[in-house]
C-alpha cells in the first residue's frame, strides 16, 4: 500500500503528471535508447516504438495504477499487473532492468516538469515506481517458476514441421520442439517469438497458440504492410518471406492471463481478423474435453477471403451441441450487431481484435447489461486500452 503522506501528495499531483506523462515517457524511452542502444535492438518492439504505441501503453499503465492506489474504494490493480507481468515474463524481462527504468524515467519527469517536481513530490512518485515494480517482480518470479525456467531464461528452439496458407495475408506454423518438448498451455495463452533480422536486430512479437497438443504447438502471422525503411511489419514479413518447413525459432514458453475459464458457465467469444486465433484454441479445448456448456462466437472480417481460419472455426463451432456462430463481412455490407442474441446474465465475454472493434463491442454489451467484470480481452501489442475503457 502506498503511505498515507506520499497518496496525499499523488492524488494532488496526478492531474499535472497524468497531464504531461505521454511528454515524459518519450523522453524516457530517447534518453534510455540513446545510452542503452541493446534494449531497442533486442528487447522493445520498435514497431511499436515508431507509432508511439510503447509510450502511450506505459504512460496509461502508470496512470492508471497511480489513480487505483489513490482512489476512495479502487478495487485492487490486480488486472494491470498480470497482464503487464505476463507481456514482460514472454520477453524475459528481468529485475535489473526495473532499475534502468526507473533512473531514466525518473531523470524525465525532472526534465518535463523542471522545478515543479520538489524532493516530496520526487519520493512519492518514486514510492509509487517501487510498488509497481516490485508488484511486476513478484507476479515475473512466480511465471518464470511455473513455466520451470530462471528468471529472463526464457527461449528455446522450435523447428517448423508444417506452413499453411490460411488467407491472402495469413500463415499457420506448426511448431515442435528441438532440444525439448514445447510444454502444455491453456486455451487462450501466447508465446513469444524471436527473430534475427537483417537490420542485426533481435525482435520479439507474441502470438496466440490456437492448436497444440502432444508437444505441438500452431502460431497464425498475418503479415502486416509496410514500407521500406520502416520498422512496423518488420518481423511478420520476415516470418512471411523466410521461414518454412524445417526452419527453427526461438519461442518462449506460454504466457497469458486471458485463458479460458474452467467454470461450467455460457461463454461469449467475440474476433476480428487474426484475433480469432485465442478463440479457436479455446474452441478447440471445449471439443475435446466434449464440454457441454453454451457458446456463441462472433467473428467480423473483411471478407469471407480474408477470414483466416473459417472452415476450421465453422467446424469447431459444429462439433459444440450447444454453441451458435454469427459472421460479419464488411466487403458485402453486414454490419456487427448483438441484439439479436439472447445472452444469459452469467455469460462470460472474451474479446480480440482491433481496439476500436472492442471498444465498441465492450460499449454495446455493457449497454446490454453484462457487468464490465464478466468482459475480458486480449490486445495484441501493447495495452491501449487503459486509456479508453
Amino acid at each position: 500500500m502506498l503511505s498515507p503522506e506520499s497518496a496525499a501528495v499523488v492524488k494532488e499531483t496526478l492531474p499535472t503528471v497524468g497531464a504531461a506523462i505521454e511528454q515524459i515517457t518519450r523522453r524516457f524511452y530517447t534518453t534510455m535508447f540513446a545510452d542503452h542502444p541493446e534494449l531497442e535492438q533486442d528487447l522493445f518492439n520498435q514497431s511499436n516504438q515508431a507509432r508511439g504505441d510503447q509510450q502511450r501503453a506505459l504512460a496509461g499503465a502508470i496512470a492508471a495504477f497511480a489513480a487505483l492506489l489513490v482512489a476512495d474504494d479502487a478495487p485492487p490493480p490486480d488486472k494491470v499487473l498480470s497482464r503487464i507481468a505476463n507481456k514482460h515474463a514472454s520477453l524475459g524481462v528481468t529485475a535489473d532492468q526495473y532499475r534502468i527504468v526507473h533512473h531514466y524515467l525518473f531523470a524525465a519527469i525532472g526534465a518535463v516538469l523542471g522545478d515543479t517536481v520538489t524532493d516530496e513530490i520526487a519520493a512519492a512518485w518514486d514510492e509509487v515506481y517501487w510498488l509497481m515494480a516490485n508488484s511486476l517482480m513478484g507476479r515475473e518470479a512466480e511465471l518464470y517458476a511455473q513455466a520451470g525456467v530462471l528468471p529472463g531464461q526464457v527461449w528455446r528452439r522450435a523447428r517448423v514441421l508444417a506452413r499453411t496458407q490460411e488467407s491472402p495475408d495469413c500463415i499457420a506454423l506448426t511448431l515442435t520442439g528441438v532440444d525439448i518438448p514445447l510444454p502444455a498451455h491453456r486455451p487462450g495463452q501466447y508465446t513469444s517469438v524471436g527473430v534475427h533480422l537483417p537490420t542485426g536486430a533481435r525482435q520479439i512479437r507474441q502470438y496466440s497458440i490456437s492448436a497444440g497438443d502432444a508437444g505441438r504447438w500452431r502460431i497464425t502471422v498475418k503479415k502486416v504492410d509496410s514500407e521500406p525503411g520502416s520498422p512496423i511489419g518488420q518481423v511478420s514479413n520476415f516470418l512471411h518471406s523466410n521461414v518454412f518447413e524445417g526452419d527453427v525459432l526461438d519461442v518462449s514458453p506460454p504466457f497469458g492471463d486471458i485463458t479460458l475459464t474452467p467454470e461450467p458457465v455460457p461463454v461469449l467469444l467475440v474476433s476480428a481478423g487474426i484475433g480469432c486465433t485465442p478463440m479457436i484454441g479455446m474452441l478447440r479445448h471445449l471439443v475435446d474435453t466434449g464440454d457441454p456448456r453454451p457458446v456463441w462466437v462472433v467473428h467480423a472480417d473483411r471478407s469471407r477471403a480474408a477470414h483466416p481460419h473459417r472452415s476450421e472455426l465453422a467446424n469447431l463451432v459444429e462439433r459444440l451441441p450447444e454453441a451458435i456462430m454469427r459472421t460479419w463481412y464488411s466487403e458485402i455490407g453486414m454490419s456487427t450487431d448483438l441484439t439479436e442474441m439472447d445472452l444469459p446474465d452469467d455469460v462470460q465475454v472474451y474479446l480480440c481484435g482491433p481496439l476500436p472493434f472492442m471498444q465498441a463491442m465492450k460499449d454495446r454489451l455493457v449497454r446490454r447489461g453484462i457487468t464490465a467484470e464478466s468482459i475480458h480481452y486480449e490486445v495484441f501489442g501493447p495495452d491501449l486500452w487503459l486509456q479508453v475503457a
